[in-house]
């Protein structure tokens, strides 16, 4: 009877040991768990932001890259949210964050209101006037119509003669949209007109309630609203624009921009980019190895 007890006990104990081990195996991988091997010397390196806390100044209106948390509004959540507490985790600081429009990111910045941005803005030598920037995504936009494209857009062309798009205030959508009214006037069109908003919700409100003809922005945020919408809204076509997303650091600070680019390296050699671009459900196509961006 002994040894009946001790075998049901040993299976017992052998069944849960294996649950254990597939619900080990099985547990969805956190990208952000483990800190890249390097950063411990990074920390050493660059010591001035050790246990500190940072703010991240953000747009937090862009669903997949930072929004707020529907669970939690307290709370942001994204793509951009966990690269920059990646980046924080492996030179020692902490990140808070300041919610503020698109086109005060950089003039928070400036004003010392907040230490970095990283808020999916595209980097442009204008930009770079006001901060400098580490790239670390490639731009690919999305042209986003009602249902059926009835004014037929099909890019950043003389499709959009005449048509209404909806943008961001600050955008860089909006000089590459103007530019084509001379061309609209030559072709013997109307031009285009330009409705500005605060974030990317009321631009996707914009199409659906009529007032705009079209919204260009990262083809991940207009593929996001298509899901969202899928009987009111779809793509028309993605078009690529020569600039890379980067995070922006005062220009006044070269060594934490410079520790900034070495964490990001870290946090990419590690796998954990890719590894979050698959989490936030964006395009793989969109990594790129970092560089600086600055005005000179």
């Amino acid at each position: 009877m002994q040894t009946r007890l001790f075998t049901g006990v040993r299976r017992a104990w052998l069944a849960a040991l294996g649950a254990i081990i597939a619900a080990t195996l099985l547990a969805p991988v956190d990208a952000s768990a483990a800190t890249p091997a390097g950063c411990a010397a990074l920390k050493e390196k660059y010591p001035d932001w050790k246990g500190k806390t940072l703010v991240n100044a953000i747009n937090p209106h862009t669903p997949g890259y930072e929004s707020i948390d529907p669970k939690d509004p307290s709370k942001y959540i994204g793509f951009d949210i966990d690269l920059g507490e990646a980046i924080g985790d492996c030179l020692g600081f902490k990140l808070t964050y300041k919610a503020v429009t698109f086109a005060a990111l950089l003039t928070t910045l400036a004003s010392g209101q907040a230490d970095i941005v990283i808020s999916d803005i595209y980097a442009t030598k204008e930009r770079a006037k006001a901060a400098d920037f580490i790239t670390y995504s490639k731009v690919f936009d999305g042209v986003l119509v009602a249902k059926g494209n009835p004014k037929g857009i099909n890019g950043i062309n003389l499709s959009l003669c005449g048509a209404a798009a909806a943008e961001n205030t600050g955008y860089v959508e909006v000089p590459l949209i103007q530019d084509l009214a001379p061309k609209c006037k030559e072709a013997g069109k109307p031009e285009p007109t330009i409705q500005l908003y605060d974030n990317n919700a009321n631009c996707i409100q914009a199409i659906l309630a009529g007032r705009a003809d079209t919204y260009i922005n990262d083809v991940n945020t207009v593929d996001q609203a298509v899901k969202a919408y899928p009987d009111k809204l779809e793509k028309a076509i993605a078009v690529t624009i020569p600039y890379s997303v980067g995070i922006a650091v005062p220009k006044d600070k070269p060594k934490f921009r410079d520790a900034v680019m070495a964490a990001l390296i870290e946090v990419q050699k590690e796998g954990i980019h890719q590894e979050l671009l698959k989490k936030w459900q964006l395009d793989p196509a969109n990594f790129k190895e970092p560089d600086i961006l600055t005005a000179d």
